[in-house]
């Protein structure tokens, strides 16, 4: 393996530099079929740095930038390669109130400690507007095109939901989310967590139906290609699990997918993505896994900062762009990862 180290300094939207970006090349390649994927010469490269806790990064094609939440910052900010600048593209993204004390888990981001109040996941609807999973609000809020916020989903049964995590549509336009308890400064044990559960939910024709209620951490989701089948990781258990999508878009006949438990190394299933052959792609032990079709680990991305999520970007959808503690980075592949249904 080899090992480069590339130095940037570029001056980045007020209080943001990227900071010495590094670019490394370290792959762990289990399986000969990653060489179809991950080229030999193809680095992780830092784009931008001095964040928060990075989460949640979806690409916008008919933009050319990428949207991508720092949930203590309570911001989702707005990546634009052609020119390596970072701006604030909706301040407020996951709190709009006035007294945060309780709001958010405290949780390390390797630096310092941190409260996840802000915004977390964020894809694009069929119509291409932005919608956002708000940690500290409990709510799924779409932004139109004017600016104005709707929010789509803000509880169950007459009972607030904890804090929507992540959350993907289906191209008939269903909207699937994960609600654990991350926007609760004690988590489950919180006095103010409503909900008995941390569930998986669906959004449908405007009614909220509760799909899975079984989970310790219910966190990323995606679909297969074709939408015939649902896969959903649990942070806690570090399993994915691989559900069938019903004709009436709930989702059955769950089957264990992968199994990460094996590998002691620091990380957990977070965000999840698919690339257009049906490669698995979801951060764990290590860094990010790439897993093929049939749940075998093909090999893993080992990055420095352990990344949350990841989301496929670029005019060709071949780079993969990670969301990690405190930085931004970007990795280039050999095939297309599929888009948001709105992406263009």
């Amino acid at each position: 393996m080899k090992t480069r180290f590339l130095v940037l300094a570029l001056l980045m939207a007020p209080g943001l530099v990227i900071v010495q970006a590094q670019t490394w090349n370290f792959v762990a390649r289990i399986n000969p079929a990653l060489d179809e994927i991950v080229p030999y010469d193809s680095h992780v490269e830092m784009v931008a740095g001095n964040f928060g806790f990075l989460e949640g990064p979806v690409w916008v094609r008919k933009g050319g930038f990428l949207l991508f939440s720092d949930i203590p910052a309570n911001v989702i900010y707005k990546f634009s390669p052609s020119d390596g600048k970072v701006s604030v593209a909706l301040p407020y993204s996951g709190f709009s109130g006035t007294d945060s004390s309780g709001v958010g888990m405290q949780m390390s981001n390797g630096q310092a400690l941190v409260i996840l109040l802000g915004s977390n996941g964020i894809t694009l609807d069929p119509q291409g507007r932005t919608v956002y999973c708000a940690h500290g609000d409990h709510q799924i809020v779409r932004v139109e095109p004017d600016g104005r916020r709707t929010v789509l989903a803000s509880q169950f049964d007459g009972k607030r939901l904890n804090s929507p995590n992540d959350l993907v549509f289906k191209s008939d336009g269903s909207l699937y989310f994960t609600d654990p308890p991350a926007g609760l400064r004690n988590g489950d044990n919180d006095s103010k967590k409503e909900l008995s559960f941390n569930g998986v939910f669906l959004l449908k024709n405007g009614k909220l139906q509760l799909l899975l209620k079984d989970m310790a951490l219910p966190n990323g989701l995606a679909f297969t290609p074709d939408e015939k089948f649902l896969y959903v990781n649990d942070s806690v258990k570090k399993t994915i699990t691989r559900y069938e999508v019903l004709p009436d878009d709930t989702i059955g006949n769950g089957q264990l997918f992968i199994d990460m438990n094996a590998d002691k190394g620091p990380g957990v299933p977070d965000g999840m993505k698919v690339d257009q052959k049906g490669n698995v792609y979801c951060t764990g032990p290590g860094g990010v896994w790439i897993m093929s079709s049939e749940g075998r680990h093909l090999g893993t991305i080992l990055t420095t900062e352990l990344p949350a999520n990841l989301a496929f970007g670029d005019s060709d959808n071949k780079t993969l762009y990670l969301a990690a503690r405190t930085g931004l980075y970007r990795i280039r592949l050999k095939i297309s990862g599929m888009s948001p249904s709105g992406a263009g």
